[in-house]
């Protein structure tokens, strides 16, 4: 069975300042590049950052073949190091940019830039606030980080410092308006290390999330907060991650309760329903065989997850831990993105200090994708269905409702934003109508349905195709 999954999200895009005033593109859509912070000696030691050097060329080396890679170098000597072992290890520095700033420690999906889009689909920044997993660790160098980024690349920076603490792995969004997040990493109002928001409801905290990151619905756990393994107070990227807007990758329950999670919050997960209120399709990857062993021989008592990967153009990222189910898990999730490769990424030093790839990665979209069309500036006239069959073999349709006349443009775009079809270019009449999709002639890889309207709005939507 050949496999084609055209990526699945839904973006209502308005100006309201109290609504979906910003959205997050998915981890799926097409990259510019990734941000590393690199490790560095100035906080943990020689020692540290020697052990986890390898992990980071490593990454570095999957993604360049496919987009950029912007690496936080500490100082300009960090700098000269780092490029040094990527062109030992056969690194082209081709794809490798440097930003030269400060930080903690490597964790850029907790404290660095979160890329959104405003109303007219122009990328931001946006600099949520970071108090180190709710004043556990004085991480006051890697804060500033996202200023700094949007500072070297030119992208105007949001500044949340003041509204909220939010980081990345505490949300997983499906792409068409669900975020799923525990309780006790946002909004846990104790113990007094893990406070990330101190007095904000759960309503506040979705009114910020509706308004930064387009969110419409939510899925909360109330996880938990005191392990001595987790600093993050049960992030969601260490077990749960959407795939798209149908289908959830988690683990079974005996591994989610291995993993710490409460009878409740399995139920809730896998009770869980998308924007349409249809239950996700899970996929269980496993825990670790045995117990992770690091390079140097420390057992750490404990077993590995493999939630915590990475999408990236081209490839998958995957925490792998030198045991038997790296292969299993490899493979389910190379089964999940086809026209993307799965590759295993050793993190066994990394998992030591608390966290797998997604923990360390960051993704920036590309700036645009072009249409020829303006972006909505107001409220949407245009639904778009779901298409069905879905998956399909050859064919797809979706229900277009339309409340006036208005001009539609559809295309297909690849993962790199080129146009490898145009659906549909036409002003249709005010009611429904059926828009078909022809993918007979499609290669296989992970392709984006864009519809715009004359009245500016901007939707995308996820087919897949089996054949």
């Amino acid at each position: 069975m050949k496999t084609i999954i055209l990526l699945a999200m839904i973006i209502t895009l308005n100006t309201s300042m109290f609504s979906q005033t910003y959205t997050m593109p998915h981890e799926n859509d097409p990259h510019e590049g990734t941000w590393l912070q690199w490790p560095h000696q100035y906080e943990y030691g020689v020692a540290y950052r020697n052990s986890l050097d390898a992990t980071w060329v490593a990454m570095t080396q999957a993604l360049v073949a496919n987009e950029k890679v912007h690496i936080i170098a500490y100082n300009s000597t960090e700098q000269t190091r780092i490029a040094n072992k990527l062109t030992t290890a056969g690194v082209s520095l081709t794809n490798v940019t440097f930003l030269i700033a400060q930080t903690n420690d490597v964790w850029v999906r907790d404290n660095g830039p979160i890329f959104v889009r405003d109303a007219s689909g122009n990328l931001k920044i946006e600099d949520w606030g970071f108090n180190g997993w709710g004043t556990k660790y004085g991480y006051s160098k890697c804060n500033p980080i996202p200023t700094s980024i949007s500072t070297s690349i030119s992208v105007p920076v949001i500044n949340l410092n003041s509204v909220m603490v939010n980081e990345g792995g505490a949300v997983e969004l499906d792409g068409n308006g669900v975020l799923m997040a525990c309780k006790s990493s946002i909004i846990s109002q104790a113990p007094a290390n893990s406070i990330r928001n101190l007095g904000m409801t759960q309503a506040q905290a979705e009114t910020h999330f509706t308004q930064y990151l387009g969110v419409s619905k939510f899925i909360w756990l109330d996880g938990k907060v005191g392990d001595v393994n987790d600093v993050t107070d049960f992030h969601i990227d260490g077990f749960a991650k959407f795939v798209d807007d149908s289908i959830l990758v988690t683990m079974n329950s005996a591994d989610l309760t291995y993993w710490g999670a409460t009878t409740t919050d399995i139920a809730t997960l896998y009770n869980a329903s998308n924007i349409n209120n249809k239950t996700y399709t899970k996929v269980y990857l496993p825990l670790t065989q045995n117990n992770v062993i690091t390079t140097s021989g420390t057992n750490l008592g404990y077993k590995g997850s493999y939630a915590n990967y990475y999408v990236a153009n081209g490839i998958i990222l995957v925490p792998n831990y030198n045991d038997p189910n790296d292969a299993v898990a490899n493979g389910i999730i190379q089964s999940l993105y086809t026209g993307r490769t799965a590759i295993g990424i050793d993190v066994r030093n990394l998992y030591e200090n608390g966290g797998m790839v997604h923990c360390v990665t960051q993704q920036q979209p590309v700036a645009t994708i072009s249409t020829g069309l303006n972006q909505i500036k107001n409220k949407s006239d245009v639904t778009l269905e779901q298409n069905f069959p879905n998956p399909f073999s050859e064919t797809t349709s979706f229900n277009l409702k339309l409340d006036k006349e208005i001009m539609c443009k559809m295309e297909i775009y690849n993962s790199v934003g080129q146009i490898v079809a145009r659906v549909l270019n036409k002003k249709l009449p005010i009611g429904e109508h059926t828009i078909s999709v022809d993918a007979k002639e499609f290669a296989n890889g992970i392709y984006t349905c864009v519809l715009v309207t004359d009245n500016i709005n901007k939707t995308y939507k996820k087919i897949i195709v089996s054949k």
